[in-house]
Order: structure tokens, then sequence, then C-alpha cells
């Protein structure tokens, strides 16, 4: 197997110097360090447009070419690879680990953090990287998906919290329509927000409403609406204050589930522009919103995983080896990407109810005695190893040409025991 070229370091950093930001909301720390480790100059930076423009005139004047930072996105590191400077990113935990080197007190202090990353671009070039930033397209895409994720997050949140309300302040309410959270039931809180205004509702004038209502659904009949109100126990409190509560909790979950949908839309158009989309869309059990997200959190950066292994490691869906004499363990890997983890794992679950060689991996695992989260990390490493090859290659998946898949079907085609809802499963 072919693996793409690794971008790396030159083995002398241009200008004989490092530098180093520790990066904050209000200002940052810089430290410029030569050859030997010495400090060529030390400053701080405004959080603005002129003080950005005069950290990078100053890191000119000082001879650095190359910058270690602790995150890889926001305005700062955009001035500078718009600046023609080298960003690495060196992470917090690994700066945490990396503080001991220069003294054992645990000291936390922004300007030695500076040099701390400063010194380490200049001693540790050989394994560290240049940051290769995915193109606009797959940061604004990446940006809707995880936007919409925190939306669905609160939607689910205060429609908890509008459940439990609901529980004592109008009870029916709560079983009245299948989904609590969903736009017939909130419909109906707006119109109807506590027992009092419930109470006036008859079969002609429940009828009416469900008919003028532009929330279409499949209710149940009126008199069983009619009859589950009837039969809730009474409310607590009193109506009017409950009813104005009601009506914000109602409404703040509304706007969230209104959100979210109104990003789906965004998404799928994003994701229909995206050179990348065929790719991810191909695959099974990806719809639109799962395909985003996974194209949206591998990035279209292929220099960034080499090979699959990178990817594997980066997803978090390897383990941990960990040895020590004749003690070997493999643990859970925590250290990854949890956005790109849950987005390849999310995959891998969802593609075992439309491959059937999904499915084969999966049920394997389980008859290993793997658990469910454990058995779906193992699939989501089968499946990188198939779909890096065609992210590499810009190819979408052709299941004709995966021949694990070919071979269990094959195999179901000369069995007679097959049963009608097994072949509709191959299809």
């Amino acid at each position: 197997m072919e693996y793409a070229l690794v971008v790396v370091l030159p083995e002398i950093p241009p200008g004989g110097v490092c530098a180093g930001i520790d990066w904050a909301d209000a200002d940052h720390a810089v430290c410029v360090v030569d050859l030997a480790g010495r400090v060529k100059d030390q400053f701080t930076a405004v959080h603005d447009k002129a003080g950005i423009a005069g950290l990078i005139a100053r890191l000119r004047r000082a001879g650095a070419a190359e910058v270690a930072i602790e995150r890889g996105d926001g305005p700062l590191v955009g001035a500078l690879r718009a600046a023609g400077l080298t960003v690495v990113v060196i992470t917090s935990r690994q700066v945490k680990n990396l503080r001991s080197r220069y003294g054992s007190s645990g000291a936390k202090d922004d300007r030695f953090d500076a040099y701390v990353l400063a010194d380490t671009l200049r001693t540790d070039r050989a394994r560290l990287r240049p940051l290769v930033p995915d193109s606009p397209a797959t940061v604004t895409l990446r940006a809707a998906v995880r936007a919409r994720r925190d939306l669905v997050r609160h939607r689910v949140a205060a429609g908890n919290q509008l459940r439990a309300w609901l529980a004592s302040a109008f009870p029916g309410a709560v079983g009245l329509f299948s989904d609590l959270c969903g736009r017939l039931s909130l419909s109906f809180l707006a119109a109807f927000p506590g027992p009092a205004a419930a109470a006036r509702l008859d079969e002609q004038s429940l009828a009416a409403w469900l008919a003028a209502s532009p929330v279409r659904g499949r209710p149940a009949p009126v008199p069983v609406l009619l009859a589950r109100l009837a039969a809730a126990p009474a409310s607590c409190g009193e109506d009017t204050g409950n009813a104005a509560v009601t009506g914000v909790l109602a409404a703040v979950t509304a706007a969230a589930a209104a959100g979210a949908r109104d990003l789906q839309d965004v998404i799928a158009g994003l994701l229909a522009a995206h050179p990348d989309a065929h790719i991810f869309t191909s695959l099974p059990g990806c719809g639109v919103l799962r395909a985003a997200r996974l194209l949206a959190e591998t990035g279209d950066c292929r220099t960034r995983y080499p090979d699959p292994q990178s990817l594997a490691i980066a997803a978090g869906v390897v383990p941990v080896t960990r040895k020590s004499g004749t003690w070997q363990s493999h643990e859970f890997r925590w250290g990854v990407s949890k956005e790109l983890r849950d987005a390849w794992c999310d995959f891998a679950d969802g593609s075992r109810h439309a491959s059937p060689w999904a499915a084969a991996i999966y049920q394997a695992a389980r008859d290993r005695g793997k658990d469910h989260p454990h058995a779906i990390r193992i699939l989501a490493r089968a499946w990188i190893l198939i779909i890096w090859r065609c992210w590499q290659d810009r190819v979408p998946y052709d299941p004709a040409k995966h021949t694990a898949l070919q071979a269990i079907l094959a195999t179901r085609d000369h069995d007679p025991g097959n049963t009608a809802q097994d072949q509709d499963a191959t299809r």
C-alpha cells in the first residue's frame, strides 16, 4: 500500500531561532530562543488587530520563521500563517508534561510556557510536524456540524427540564402526544400552557385546533387526548405563574429544535458543495448529517494522516499498549480528539445495519466477549483501512470492489437457508 508523504520541519530552523506563543483571550506571551536555547527576545502582545500585527513584525525582526503554539485554530493562528510563518502545534497537555524538563516545582507562568514551547520546537523538531490546516470549506462545515450538535444537546437538556417541570405543573401534557419535545406537543404547550387553559377544551375545539395547527403529525383520536388530560393528576402551585414558566421552557425547547433543523439545511448545502462529499456520502448507512460529520472531523488534509494507522490512533479506535518486563496490557486510548472518535464510532454503529460485512465484523467481536462500545471501535478500525484508501485517492466507496463484502454476499447467495429478510438486508 502506498502512503502519503509526511510534511516535516527542516533540520535547522530558518533564521537560526525558534519562537513560542502562549496564547490567551486578552494577550499573548511570546518567547524567541536561538540554537543554543538562549532567550533572544521575550514580550507580550495584546489580542487585537494592532497587537497581532506588532507581534508578527517583532517575530520577523528577530528572524523567526517557525512558531510553536498550543492550538491550531483561531484568529492568531490564521494571522501567523497568512504572514508566511510556519506554525507547529504542541498541545497544552504536552506542555504540562514538558514543564518538568525545566523544574520540579510545577509552577505555571505564561512567559515560562512560551519559553517551553520555543525550546521544545528547537530540541524536538524531528518529532514535530508543521500545521497544515484544512480547506476553508472543511473548516466551515466543521463549525456548522459542531454548532448543530451543541444545539441538539441544548434541545435535549431543555426538553428534560421541561418534562421535569410539567410533571408537577401540568402532568396532563407529559404523555399527551408521543414526543413531548416534538413540534406538535410544543405547539400545544404554547397555545395551552396550563391545566386551566386545557380545561376549556372539548372535542370540537381540540379537533379545530389540530386541524388549524401548521404542525402535522399522527396524534391519538381527539376523545383519547381529552381522556388523557382528564385522567392526569392535579397540578401543584398557582396556575398563572406555572403557565408562564411552561411557556418560557417550551419556547426555549422549540427554539433549540428549530435552530438544529435550520442548521441541518445549512449543513446539507455545505456538504453538497464540498469536493470530498462523494467519498463520504457513498458509505453504507451514511446520510447527510453522518457523512458531513465524518468528513468535517476527518478533514481534507491528506498529509495529516499519512497512513491508516495514524488516523486510527487519532480517532482513538485502537488501544494503548503498556509493557514492563513480562507484564503487558492493552488499555482504552484517552488522549485523542473526542469529536473525531465519536464521528467514526457513530458511523461504524450505523454501518452495521446497512452492510453485511460490517455486521459480521461487529458480531464476531461480540462473540469474542467484547462489549458494544469495544466492538464498535473494532469495526471503526476495520472501516478506516478501507475508507482511508478511498479518501487518499479521492474516490467513492465501491461495494463491488470490497472483496470481503462480496465474499459474504456470495456465501449468502449460495446458502439455501437464507430468508427473504436476509436477502433484503444485502441489497
